[in-house]
């Protein structure tokens, strides 16, 4: 039968914590068999990721699929998640991450609904909670200013994102051919890449709907995830890596309409630059803020527009103050920011 929804696991080393993931998608869903769940091992070496992805499909042949690839990266696996999914709709759940059961039945009933009466929604919306390791508080992304709640819309209806605010892929529940249709542009063994499919596939996206429920629940505070300052700043070529793959991939004043949709995306964009730039100064590698300068200058030739937008915009000017206490008052309005947002 046709699947209604593919879920994409990627996972590396991930057999400590990919359990809790994977029942939450299948008990949530009351293990519908218009599910599916593909676990792709990254080429795992310190555990038993693989076998136990095939104990999972030994189990529940006809809802989950286990998939080896040589080691690429987590965006390598989320493409071939991608490329092994029949549902017409794909969402990627991290492995230590999970979804809460309730709101999964009410995204799988509207996803139906829209399959039966041949309603074609691009772009499903949903929210999503930081689950803080360190306090155990839950702080609750959701867009109910930003986007109309409960009805098909289109880019030109929505209103405001605020900084906290970005579609991550926490958010996202694609229409599977959006996203095979022209290509998600994502480097092997490269981290952050959830910006490149939260960012790219958007203008290919013509009707959107926004379902109000907390649906995905994201672990954040650890000291060795991806998005901890610490292992930001000693990734900091990974991040201009994945915000130079986002500059080339349009102009976009000239390439994205409507304005709704373009002032979202240079928003996006504008903070890419301004974690760079901040990450870049708080990294003790020699050559950081040379990289930097040549990012801002590769951005300078590529699009002017582009680039007095970001440069010159509050986040540019803001995270990039010249001068040893320029410097020490931009990572002042970082800490300042952060402390306000929560964001790693």
């Amino acid at each position: 039968m046709q699947k209604t929804i593919s879920f994409g696991i990627p996972c590396y080393n991930s057999s400590e914590y990919m359990d809790h993931c994977i029942s939450s998608i299948l008990e949530g869903s009351g293990y519908a068999d218009d599910v599916e769940v593909i676990i792709v091992d990254d080429g795992s070496t310190k555990d038993d990721t693989f076998a136990k992805a095939q104990d999972w499909e030994r189990h529940y042949p006809n809802l989950v699929k286990a998939v080896h690839q040589e080691n690429g990266g987590h965006g390598i696996a989320v493409l071939k998640g991608l490329s092994n999914a029949t549902g017409v709709y794909y969402k990627v759940v991290d492995s230590d991450d999970w979804l809460d059961g309730d709101a999964l039945q009410a995204l799988l009933a509207k996803l139906r609904h829209f399959i039966e009466f041949d309603t074609r929604v691009d772009l499903v919306i949903s929210n999503y909670v930081y689950e803080h390791v360190e306090d155990g508080k839950q702080i609750v992304i959701d867009y109910r200013r930003a986007v109309p709640r409960g009805k098909i819309f289109t880019w030109d209806k929505i209103g405001h994102f605020n900084m906290s605010q970005n579609l991550l892929m926490h958010s996202l529940c694609y229409r599977t051919d959006i996203l095979r249709d022209g290509g998600i542009p994502m480097p092997a063994h490269t981290f952050y890449v959830d910006n490149i499919y939260a960012y790219v596939p958007l203008p290919r996206c013509k009707t959107l709907y926004y379902l109000d429920v907390d649906l995905y629940r994201y672990f954040i505070g650890r000291d060795d995830q991806s998005v901890s300052e610490k292992v930001m700043i000693g990734r900091i070529d990974q991040q201009l890596r994945i915000t130079r793959i986002m500059m080339y991939a349009y102009h976009l004043y000239d390439d994205v309409e409507p304005v709704e949709l373009r002032s979202y995306m240079l928003g996006y964009f504008q903070l890419m630059m301004g974690v760079s730039s901040i990450f870049s100064k708080l990294s003790e590698k020699p050559d950081a803020q040379k990289n930097l300068d040549e990012l801002w200058e590769e951005l300078r030739q590529y699009d002017h527009r582009m680039y007095v937008r970001c440069r010159h915009g509050l986040i540019g000017e803001s995270m990039n103050l010249p001068g040893d206490m320029g410097k020490k008052v931009s990572v002042g309005l970082y800490r300042a920011a952060q402390k306000l947002v929560k964001f790693n």
